[in-house]
């Protein structure tokens, strides 16, 4: 069998097309790639090579990513004799923790940097030598795959929102968050727009504005690490970004929605003005037709930057060949220009960055000069939903910027420091039913199962008729959290009361199963 045949058939569908849980899934819960339930016989492990194959090298690739990456199998094998293997698996991370200590993972893996903190505590990821290429990577996108000094994923694209605005309403790139109101006041004055400004989120998607008035989530120590005890969710800044937005609302600036569609639907029909927006949306505001352009953050504000790459197995022996496939094969111009164009993001590799002509890619890019890398440390997930709680109650006029964002604070510290270990809970829309404070709060004690002693968890509630969704939270935050099929960072699970009553959950935490039992 020919090499080139044998790499196209190794190119091949593992467990299915990949999810990506967005939109749907309630704000709380940061974004999240679902994992799946335990693989069926005949999609268990990753095929096997050919008899004829002595070694090869197997990387795991998405559907995007792995058909660039197939064409450089011959060139490879005639550098050192050794085949490529390309396949195309669903939920690359929560496959690889599994296979991966099982001698049946990839050589090399692509993911997000913000995996590596489980994944290099977990000793799975090997630190990778860009050797002479290193110079040819943003400092930005190699900072965010480092921990403790050591790179742990080679960059191949970045990403972070950037700022829209309707070139027909508003021509010039506003400096100021002071330009942004008074331009957006003025075209509500003259009856032109309903808003000025509207809110996709109140945590990721706010992050640029609060970080323009002094916000942080985590502060870095000596060694250039985020540092969990320095913990910014209740500083100055973000109280200054909270009572911003409360002056705003209140004098009908913006509206007191964060919904990500509705905003969406204001600046494509033309009733605000300006949008904070990701690459991922170009396609659908393109296509409405709007005129835009994107610029940088006013007053100088930071998204969370989001960086792609290529990590190595530190339980294969061959990671000094992957690493050398790598810089040799992927770090060229050829290949990172074909992973820009594939992936319509901002590429890392900088001969390509710096080459790049499309204007809204260059504008993201420039919105990303000073984006700060998501924080890969595990405390991350004690954030997403104390965070996302102190600016609701901001922009619904329950609680002051100053109490909110202190009890945020309070609570994310208390789950830093273990508070809730060992704690199981099912945080979802029907939990203020039952009695929490609010929705999707992993941390309220209400709903919290309780330990049967065998390894299940269970509990009964009484909640009135209605369709909900919820999915299992351990530690009372959402690090670790399984949706359906027991999927790690999986899907919601979706579940109707039929009548006013009671439901139970059951949770096994052998297989991470969750059974729901309605009325």
């Amino acid at each position: 069998m020919s090499t080139k045949r044998y790499i196209l058939l190794a190119l091949m569908l593992v467990l299915g097309l990949i999810l990506v849980a967005c939109g749907g899934t309630p704000d709380p819960t940061p974004a999240a790639t679902p994992a799946p339930a335990a693989p069926s016989d005949d999609t268990a492990a990753p095929p096997p090579p050919p008899a004829a194959a002595t070694e090869f090298l197997r990387i795991w690739a998405d559907d995007t990513r792995a058909p660039i990456l197939v064409q450089l199998g011959d060139a490879f094998e005639a550098e050192y004799g050794v085949a490529l293997v390309v396949e195309q698996v669903a939920d690359i991370r929560d496959q690889f923790v599994i296979a991966a200590p099982a001698g049946e993972g990839p050589d090399i893996l692509i993911g997000a940097h913000d995996w590596i903190g489980q994944l290099a505590a977990s000793g799975l990821l090997a630190p990778i030598d860009l050797g002479p290429k290193d110079a040819d990577f943003l400092d930005v996108a190699k900072t965010a795959f480092t921990i403790d000094g050591n790179l742990y994923g080679m960059p191949y694209a970045i990403e972070n929102l950037a700022f829209f605005r309707n070139t027909d309403l508003a021509p010039d790139a506003p400096a100021t968050w002071d330009e942004v109101v008074q331009v957006g006041n003025d075209l509500r004055d003259a009856g032109i727009t309903t808003y000025g400004f509207a809110l996709t989120g109140t945590t990721y998607d706010a992050f640029p504005l609060q970080t323009s008035f002094g916000g942080y989530i985590f502060g870095r120590d000596a060694a250039g690490n985020y540092n969990p005890a320095d913990l910014g969710v209740d500083s100055p800044g973000m109280i200054a970004a909270g009572e911003w937005l409360v002056e705003r609302i209140d004098e009908g600036f913006m509206p007191d929605s964060t919904d990500w569609d509705t905003a969406h639907v204001l600046f494509e029909t033309g009733e605000t003005p300006f949008l904070m927006a990701g690459p991922w949306a170009l396609d659908r505001i393109s296509g409405s037709g709007v005129p835009f352009a994107i610029s940088k953050f006013p007053g100088n504000g930071q998204p969370f930057l989001g960086v792609q790459g290529f990590m190595i197995n530190a339980l294969s022996p061959r990671t000094l060949l992957a690493q050398a496939f790598l810089t040799e094969f992927v770090a060229t111009t050829d290949v990172m220009t074909q992973l820009q164009e594939a992936g319509n993001r901002p590429s890392a590799y900088s001969p390509v960055f710096d080459a790049i002509t499309d204007a809204n890619l260059l504008a993201f890019g420039e919105a990303g000069e000073n984006a700060i890398p998501m924080p890969a440390i595990p405390e991350m997930g004690a954030v997403w939903g104390s965070w996302d709680d102190a600016f609701t109650l901001i922009i619904n006029g329950s609680s002051t910027p100053e109490g909110a964002l202190a009890n945020a604070g309070a609570q994310i510290r208390e789950l830093i420091g273990g508070k809730y270990d060992g704690m199981v809970n099912v945080p979802g829309s029907w939990q203020a039913a039952a009695g929490c404070p609010g929705d999707w709060q992993p941390d309220c004690e209400v709903t919290f199962l309780t330990d049967n002693g065998d390894g299940t968890f269970s509990g009964t509630f009484e909640i009135p008729a209605g369709d909900y969704e919820g999915k299992v939270a351990w530690d009372g935050s959402w690090a670790r959290n399984y949706g359906v099929g027991g999927a790690l960072d999986g899907p919601n699970y979706e579940f109707t009361m039929e009548a006013d009553g009671e439901i139970t959950f059951t949770y096994d935490s052998s297989t991470n199963l969750l059974t729901i039992e309605t009325n």
